[in-house]
């Protein structure tokens, strides 16, 4: 049966590694209609890829609907550049994402708009077009199957990477064929400390499917997690010092805090010593979980350490000079952004320090400089140089990403698996977790998604691929 007779969907990605995160899906049905869809469209945090920022491969005109997976903004960040640029129709996902997702924007288009004007450029986008993309926004529920028009339906369900991060099932069908299925993980992850993870309902499992999976960790076991944040806490406060903690705005910064809690309430961190949390966004999100609005346990809403104190601005300058015992919790996760811009340069060279990362430091931000500089050694950082003889150390313990054997897993619970795509990594660690899921789960087909290529997929697989011309 010629290709035009047929249902089937070209998918490709627009992110050659780690952030970035954008699908777009073109389908093609019986009756020669297309329909275009993008699933994110996040920044791009590598610098090597920051240009990437600064276009679109497809015109955003011709897209008739988006979906977005989470609020991270290397998966929402540029929809307000889509929607510059001429997309004007819906965008869907669920209830708690978008209750998130315009602080995250605001945010997004401060730290963009701060860049451009240094680099003497215009903004990306403005903040206007922050408020047409939120006009834009479509809340579902969990659970909810809906239509998005007669030939397309999509379902949320829970993810573990996140408050408000789903699983989406898009289901494509036309009267007299097989439909397709494809199930979009997003990040993933099989837990979360604030919420309980449901699992997938049997119907899904039982489906014919399509799995395009995130592969960031797709080369580490869950075993071989080293869990030093403790510890490391612990010495540097025995010690009398201070430590800097980097985390994320949502998700890491909340659970830092509440590991913190635990270690005051288990005797591993004195309730006297001083914790300051710093980070407008950190802080809103904060707020957002304390009040109730969203999903979140009930059982983890009491997450905040005793002695915790807010930072404004006039009080960071004293902060900075303080030499008194304490932790500083704040953005950015990457030490690029945010107050971290400022606490960095100040505590790098002091040698009673601590700064902790908390998570994945893309290559070109100044986490990354710092884990490829020697101790002792000479550093740029934010403008000066210093030579880094504080201690500085990395944890992927709080990842909120589900490991290589925890996505092996997620994977052997479809009992119709046809292809699997595999996106949202390096290219080392795609390419090696493909031959995991080759030997280990035996789908008809593993492929790695990349801007060079479209997937031709219908309903029993893979069909061909094909280099991509994006129109």
């Amino acid at each position: 049966m010629g290709s035009k007779n047929r249902i089937y969907v070209d998918i490709t990605a627009m992110h050659p590694e780690v952030t970035g995160s954008c699908n777009l899906c073109v389908v093609s049905l019986p009756n020669r209609e297309k329909i275009r869809f993008v699933v994110d469209c996040g920044l791009f945090q590598e610098k090597d890829y920051n240009d990437l920022n600064h276009t679109l491969k497809f015109n955003p005109e011709n897209i008739d609907f988006c979906i977005i997976t989470h609020n991270h903004i290397d998966h929402t960040g540029r929809f307000p550049y889509m929607v510059r640029n001429g997309f004007y129709k819906e965008i869907y996902t669920t209830i708690d994402t978008s209750k998130l997702l315009p602080l995250a924007l605001y945010d997004s288009y401060k730290v963009l708009n701060d860049i451009a004007r240094r680099n003497n450029v215009k903004s990306i986008y403005t903040t206007n077009d922050v408020e047409n993309t939120l006009n834009l926004i479509k809340p579902k529920k969990f659970g909810e199957t809906f239509n998005v028009n007669n030939y397309i339906k999509i379902t949320f369900f829970n993810n573990g990477h996140l408050v408000g991060a789903a699983l989406t099932l898009v289901q494509i069908s036309y009267p007299g064929y097989e439909s397709i299925n494809l199930l979009f993980t997003g990040d993933y992850n099989n837990k979360n400390i604030f919420f309980d993870v449901q699992e997938l309902p049997k119907w899904v499992l039982e489906l014919p499917i399509t799995i395009i999976q995130e592969s960031t960790y797709g080369e580490m076991e869950s075993n071989e997690t080293e869990k030093s944040f403790r510890s490391n806490i612990w010495n540097i406060a025995k010690e009398n010092g201070t430590a800097v903690i980097l985390v994320f705005s949502l998700g890491r910064a909340q659970e830092i805090l509440y590991e913190l809690k635990c270690m005051q309430e288990s005797g591993d961190l004195d309730i006297n010593i001083p914790i300051y949390f710093d980070g407008t966004l950190a802080i809103r999100y904060t707020n957002l979980y304390l009040a109730k609005s969203l999903n979140l346990k009930e059982s983890m809403l009491d997450f905040m350490p005793k002695n915790l104190q807010i930072v404004m601005a006039e009080e960071r300058v004293l902060l900075l000079k303080s030499t008194l015992p304490k932790i500083i919790v704040t953005t950015s996760g990457m030490g690029s952004y945010g107050p971290a811009q400022m606490y960095l340069p100040e505590y790098i060279s002091r040698k009673n320090t601590l700064i902790q990362f908390t998570g994945y430091t893309a290559e070109g931000t100044l986490g990354n400089r710092l884990k490829n500089t020697e101790y002792g050694e000479i550093v740029q950082v934010g403008g000066m140089m210093a030579r880094k003889n504080a201690r500085v150390e990395y944890t992927t313990e709080f990842s909120a990403h589900a490991k290589a054997d925890e996505m092996i897993d997620f994977l052997k619970n479809f009992k119709n698996l046809k292809l699997v795509l595999l996106n949202h990594g390096q290219t080392k660690t795609k390419e090696i977790f493909a031959k995991r899921i080759i030997n280990e789960i035996n789908p008809k087909t593993v492929g790695i998604l990349g801007e060079e290529y479209f997937f031709r997929v219908t309903p029993f697989g893979l069909d061909k691929t094909l280099n991509t011309r994006f129109k």
